[in-house]
């Protein structure tokens, strides 16, 4: 077998992801703007096709991606809370009934009689194939929507994520922080626990396994609270500079202005009608929000060591995510019956090429971010074996 030449080995080694450590790390706000990319992508379609698709993309960048770390196992727990959303919804479309007419009948469940002032509302009654669909159509969103939340936090450091917070921020950002660290370190704990118990001989299911693994738990997530809380006294936490009342009042004005306008506009954009009102005012919210934040910024008297830096992959990762909800508002105002398939009558769903080639531009992360050492070892062994047996 012939070597490759100069020119192609070294284009090979350009393009090829570095391994990850502390100083090349990708800030957590890439990893949090590629999934909220696709979050707004699944928000604009019904199509199952495309949000299977938008699931498959976020898993594998996942398993592509995610370290080690406690907050990294909580992608399983976000998939079987996507899962419970979408039985959920089901069971509701089937108990509580739907406004979705249909011709074809799949069961009759006894209807409970309601008083007058109920109109509009039926427990019970006749289930038919349209709403069954219609029901799934709208869980899978839904689900899809949590899917996406969990890969950014099973992939992002939220220890990171703090840090690039702006000063005006830094004391809600610890306590979101705190938050979000919580349940991934719990997951880890029932994990842990319950191996523990599985090796001992001891039922690791049932009312009793689960009060007794349920206490400790507990008690670990009140110590780590009392460590947390004692890290942030001694760093000294909540210690902020004195500056004039007219400041403090401007900077009010102008975060909690932009943050509405934010809202605003991030509603305009998701909502059918509102895409072209809502670019303008969220750019508005997102300028005047800014603006407030670095007027309150001068209140923290805290430094940063080692800030995370923002590179070219760290963009062409946020800039993968916005390129496919940029796509997809495109493709609902250009092609809707492509992206909410009609369930009156029932017809079965297309996949849009354009759309569904531009979802897959949510892989870039997987080739551009720089491997975790333990991906780097599992993907180089069958390198290594196939060198070894040739």
């Amino acid at each position: 077998m012939t070597a490759a030449p100069a020119p192609v080995r070294l284009l090979r080694r350009a393009l090829r992801a570095p391994e990850a450590d502390r100083a090349n790390a990708l800030p957590a706000g890439a990893w949090w703007l590629w999934a909220l990319g696709l979050a707004t992508a699944a928000s604009r379609t019904t199509n199952p096709l495309l949000l299977g698709l938008l699931i498959g993309v976020a898993g594998y960048v996942v398993a592509a991606r995610r370290t080690d770390a406690p907050w990294a196992r909580s992608y399983g727990a976000f998939i079987k809370l996507g899962l419970f959303v979408v039985a959920l919804r089901l069971v509701f479309s089937v108990f509580l009934g739907s406004q979705i007419p249909g011709s074809h009948t799949v069961l009759t469940l006894p209807e409970v009689p309601l008083p007058d002032w109920a109109q509009g509302v039926r427990i019970g009654g006749r289930v038919t194939a349209e709403q069954l669909v219609f029901s799934l159509y709208d869980g899978l969103k839904l689900a899809t929507l949590l899917i996406c939340v969990g890969a950014a936090n099973s992939l992002a450091n939220p220890a990171r994520l703090l840090k690039s917070l702006p000063g005006a921020l830094y004391e809600a950002g610890v306590a979101v922080v705190v938050a979000m660290t919580f349940a991934p370190n719990m997951v880890a704990d029932v994990v842990r626990l319950r191996t523990a118990r599985r090796l001992r001989g001891r039922p690791t299911g049932g009312v009793r396994a689960v009060a007794q693994i349920g206490l400790p738990v507990l008690e670990g997530a009140l110590e780590r609270s009392v460590a947390v809380a004692a890290s942030m006294d001694a760093r000294g936490y909540g210690r902020t500079a004195q500056v004039p009342a007219a400041v403090r009042h401007t900077t009010n004005v102008l975060t909690l202005g932009g943050l509405l306008g934010v809202c605003a506009g991030t509603y305009g954009l998701l909502a059918a009608q509102g895409a072209v009102y809502g670019l303008p005012l969220l750019l508005a919210g997102l300028v005047t929000a800014m603006a407030g934040l670095r007027l309150g910024g001068r209140r923290s008297v805290r430094t940063r060591y080692r800030p995370d830096r923002w590179g070219v992959r760290a963009w062409l990762v946020a800039c993968s995510g916005a390129t496919v909800a940029a796509a997809m508002i495109w493709a609902g105002a250009v092609d809707p019956e492509a992206l909410h398939p009609g369930v009156v009558p029932l017809t079965t769903p297309v996949l849009p090429l354009w759309p569904a080639a531009t979802a897959l531009m949510g892989l870039l992360p997987a080739l551009v971010a720089p491997v975790p050492p333990s991906n780097r070892a599992a993907a180089d062994r069958p390198a290594r074996r196939g060198k070894e047996q040739a």
